[in-house]
């Protein structure tokens, strides 16, 4: 930090602008998201599988296509 902190205490009437932005620094650790370890194998198993050709991919332009064409059946029944 360089010692230059005092900028960085909120609100500005903070009498120890280094504990403050040590405070914040503790606090912002616990904001970020962590997942268990078995969702990132699941989802490097899953990019695994696309990269192989084991599971289908469509384009967007095909699921479109086919969400109009059910679309239209709907009205169409209706």
């Amino acid at each position: 930090m360089r010692s230059n902190y005092d900028d960085y205490a909120l609100p500005r009437t903070v009498e120890d602008p280094l504990q403050e932005c040590i405070e914040w620094f503790w606090v912002s650790l616990n904001e970020d998201d962590v997942y268990p370890k078995e969702f990132l194998e699941y989802l490097m198993q899953m990019v695994e599988d696309i990269d192989s050709g084991k599971v289908k991919t469509y384009s967007l332009e095909e699921v479109m296509e086919h969400m109009k064409e059910w679309s239209e059946d709907d009205i169409d029944e209706n």
